[in-house]
């Protein structure tokens, strides 16, 4: 009761309804969300404030909260893309970049001015990539783990891939509405990534090398499978609706798949050369039924509201960008108090922390920008222009 006042006293009616635009949230994916966040929470406490393992098994698979992250985006973003293009409506790309960038950018470019103006701080890594790759969001190429700002690779990923999507979509569906050729495309950068991978293990990089963990080439297929659930809804709305009858048993098979792969890519099983190639494209696989299991009305994912949840899915961009320098700039005064980082209470109060730290930038910066996206680029004028064809007019799809 006392974590649900604490969330309650945080995120007020006029926080949560703050997006005007934003469509009704799910609660399968807020949970999600909310998991995924948690996830990188517990390794980044592992990596840098406990400097070691703990949390039991979740915590050595925490990064994986990433790759969760990955897959719902891949939804998200391919879902606003392709319900335009499965009505015959042709996409505005102005509104949809100048959305993706005042939802992304301020809060990005606030953390990035802070390790700007305290290069010498405990938040600073060995070395810093230049801000030119910063700012075209290239850092994460040739990254290594002991950089500073490392945790801003899975953004360089994301934008990439808000480039790259809304063009693969108005090139290969455009105003035919037929999805086969994105779906070709879409099944041949899967291989792509698993071949690429594939290469730099024979190379002698694994998939824990920073040139392949922080790579586009290593991680981008991991958006696809959200991507294919996209198409899927979209396209194939009698199929989606089938497949969402069974939501628990999605759940179920998701998180046995997502266990057995994780537990094969932790432990180098079958073979090492397996893991390295189709480890991360099987886990993005496993973690997109889940994300159907979410979208199913019937699952214990929607009918269970964890307290805290949706506040933390919420603000889980601004939690993952602060709180990692957060967990950075307390180890010094841990270390000198000697605090048992161990202990229960002082997990809770770090975490708590991170957590509020994330919850300021929401505050302070993201809510006011949501507003003004809100307000300037209305989330209806991504699809406010109709093919003029009879032919290519929007069919009434059922509901799924």
């Amino acid at each position: 009761m006392a974590f649900d006042k604490f969330f309650r006293i945080l995120s007020t009616k006029k926080t949560l309804m703050m997006h005007s635009d934003s469509p009704a949230r799910l609660v399968g994916l807020d949970t999600l969300r909310s998991l995924a966040i948690v996830m990188v929470l517990m390794s980044h406490y592992n990596g840098y404030v406990r400097q070691g393992p703990g949390f039991g098994a979740i915590g050595s698979i925490g990064w994986a909260g990433v790759d969760l992250f990955f897959v719902l985006s891949g939804y998200l973003i391919g879902n606003q893309l392709l319900a335009p293009a499965a009505r015959g409506e042709s996409l505005n790309l102005r509104t949809f970049f100048a959305r993706r960038l005042l939802r992304t950018l301020p809060n990005y470019y606030v953390l990035l001015a802070v390790y700007l103006l305290l290069p010498h701080s405990p938040i600073s890594g060995e070395k810093m990539a230049s801000l030119w790759r910063f700012l075209t969001f290239t850092q994460n190429i040739g990254m290594n783990y002991d950089q500073t700002f490392t945790h801003s690779w899975s953004l360089c990923i994301e934008e990439q891939f808000y480039l790259v999507l809304p063009l693969a979509v108005v090139a290969l569906v455009g105003s035919r509405r037929s999805p086969r050729a994105l779906w070709c495309a879409l099944l041949a950068a899967i291989a792509a990534g698993m071949t690429a991978r594939g290469i730099a293990f024979m190379n002698g990089k694994d998939v824990f090398a920073a040139p392949v963990y922080y790579s586009s080439y290593g991680r981008f297929d991991e958006l696809l499978p959200g991507v294919a659930i996209a198409l899927l809804k979209n396209f194939h709305p009698a199929g989606y609706a089938r497949l969402l009858r069974y939501g628990n048993a999605l759940f179920v098979a998701g998180l046995a798949s997502a266990a057995a792969v994780l537990y094969g890519v932790m432990n180098e099983a079958p073979t090492v050369f397996l893991a390295s190639a189709f480890g991360f494209s099987l886990i993005a696989a496993s973690f997109a039924l889940l994300t159907c299991s979410a979208l199913s009305p019937s699952s214990l994912l929607n009918r269970l509201q964890i307290p805290g949840a949706k506040s933390l899915a919420l603000w889980s961009y601004a939690v993952y960008l602060v709180h990692k320098p957060v967990f950075m700039a307390l180890c010094p005064e841990l270390q000198a108090t000697d605090m048992d980082v161990d202990a229960p209470f002082n997990i809770i109060v770090v975490m708590a922390i991170g957590i509020f730290g994330g919850w300021l930038l929401y505050r302070l910066v993201e809510t006011p920008f949501m507003q003004l996206r809100a307000r300037s680029y209305p989330r209806g004028e991504l699809n406010m222009h109709r093919t003029a064809n009879p032919a290519q007019q929007p069919i009434n799809y059922p509901r799924a």
